[in-house]
């Protein structure tokens, strides 16, 4: 973090504690520049960034005041979805969000894309010209079903930092972390099986467990401590639950970090009832925090937790590269794999293993962690500013997506489709449940570039969310004056 990001942080924090209130005027450039001991520019570089956050504003000779704000919105509630085994619906809305990625002139403010313009990227691009220079026959043909060995060396490295001890034997190289969390599930599930998720919880798995005739169970899920225990421990008692599938690190789409006593907690019960546990980890490596958050897995001395990751948010998703160190479960896993894709691409894989050999992983890494939490910091003052009040907003801990819960009646499909007419595309919450419960929610993606075009079009959102909530309440009197 530069001087200036540090001094515009220190004040954002004091702003957010009320030490500078709202109109008050803020110090003086001189006087911040004397106390701090940094430079006039590094002042004025600090005070610039806030006002691009709508923190503060300029007063022609008479300086910087504390922006007139509203006040932060609550947090999302601990969600209650129907607690009973159900098929998996959505699929038409997810295929419909999917599509959307084809359409180059409309802005995804809902989708999972990481940054892709960072100049941290232009090695691995390098990697794959050499690549195309060598000219290497082994480049265009199978490698075995485990994966590249250099890649899986290089992931067994990086996952010392998650607390884990693997071996390039402990991992499988798949098509993406979709895929491994695929083949986890296939793993340990027959069709009919159930399977306990997040409630919100990722809409790819739960197309997995559609797709595979497995019914889910939805869990409730609070957005600072994840999955409640207490109501997963009910769910194992009354049903026969073969797995649960959790995003314990930087959840998607609610941005929660389970606190490592929940992670202990939830293991523990997966061994009482001899449960595997289906770990998504693909955002893990964005934590904000540091050192990075455990992974349940670290925890495992039995070999019951299947960990799927990927380097499809970290990187880039055309890369479709993953992995999953499956324990007790390799050879299911194995076989799996082979039925559904055989083995992953060679190429990508030698290209991402060039790029962390090389050590040019950890600085993007550490880049990327420092603009989405910035842009985090951005992006909520433009929520706060742009979004009426009575909504309430997650507060993540990582990766680059925030989820937005609006009153009970608000309808975020009909949302969508308004939206669409302007060429916007948002995550309708109802694509994270399995019963299509969350319709009143929408998922945001924070990781867009911080530009005029991407405050514009929040703006266009957060009016339109406005006018619903209006038409709903109005709605809402007019059926209450005729039941009277």
């Amino acid at each position: 973090m530069t001087r200036y990001e540090h001094l515009a942080t220190l004040l954002a924090q004091r702003i957010e504690q009320g030490l500078y209130r709202s109109g008050e005027r803020l110090p003086s450039v001189r006087s911040l520049s004397a106390e701090h001991g940094v430079s006039i520019s590094t002042v004025q570089q600090a005070y610039h960034l806030l006002e691009e956050k709508q923190m503060i504003t300029p007063q022609s000779r008479s300086g910087y005041f504390v922006a007139s704000r509203k006040a932060t919105p609550p947090m999302p509630a601990l969600t209650r979805p129907a607690q009973r085994p159900v098929e998996v619906t959505q699929w038409d809305a997810v295929l419909e969000l999917i599509n959307s990625r084809l359409e180059d002139d409309v802005l995804q403010l809902g989708s999972g894309m990481p940054d892709l313009t960072q100049p941290t990227l232009k090695p691995l691009w390098k990697a794959f010209s050499r690549q195309a220079q060598k000219q290497d026959i082994a480049l265009l043909n199978y490698d075995n079903l485990y994966g590249v060995l250099a890649l899986r060396q290089q992931v067994a490295r990086l996952a010392i930092d998650s607390g884990c001890q693997l071996t390039a034997d402990d991992i499988v190289i798949t098509t993406g972390c979709h895929e491994a969390l695929s083949v986890a599930v296939r793993a340990v599930c027959e069709p009919g099986d159930i399977i306990a998720v997040e409630s919100p919880s990722f809409h790819g798995i739960m197309q997995t467990l559609r797709g595979f005739g497995i019914r889910a169970i939805e869990i409730p899920t609070d957005a600072v401590t994840g999955i409640s225990l207490e109501a997963l421990e009910l769910a194992f008692d009354q049903w026969p639950i073969k797995a649960a599938v959790v995003v314990p690190n930087c959840n998607n789409p609610l941005g929660f970090i389970m606190p490592e006593p929940r992670k202990r907690a939830l293991l523990a019960l997966a061994q009482r009832f001899d449960a595997a546990v289906i770990e998504d980890d693909v955002y893990g490596e964005l934590a904000w925090e540091y050192p990075r958050p455990a992974t349940i897995k670290a925890l495992d001395l039995e070999g019951r937790v299947l960990l799927c990751s990927s380097f499809s948010k970290t990187l880039a998703p055309g890369l479709r590269v993953g992995w999953v160190a499956p324990g007790r479960y390799r050879d299911r896993v194995l076989h799996m794999k082979y039925i559904v894709t055989g083995s992953t691409a060679t190429q990508p894989q030698h290209a991402v293993s060039e790029f962390i050999r090389q050590g040019h992983y950890q600085p993007h890494l550490r880049r990327m962690r420092q603009i989405y939490h910035r842009n985090y910091e951005t992006f909520s003052c433009w929520v706060r500013h742009y979004f009426p009040c009575g909504i309430c907003v997650s507060r993540p801990q990582g990766g680059f997506l925030m989820w937005i819960e609006l009153p009970e009646a608000f309808d975020a499909v009909r949302l969508n489709r308004e939206l669409r007419e302007s060429k916007i595309q948002i995550a309708v919450g109802s694509l994270f449940s399995a019963s299509g419960k969350y319709r009143n929610c929408l998922r945001l993606n924070y990781g867009l570039p911080i530009n005029e075009q991407t405050e514009k079009a929040l703006a266009l959102v957060g009016a339109a969310v406005e006018r619903a909530m209006l038409s709903c309440q109005h709605e809402t009197q007019i059926s209450a004056s005729t039941l009277a």
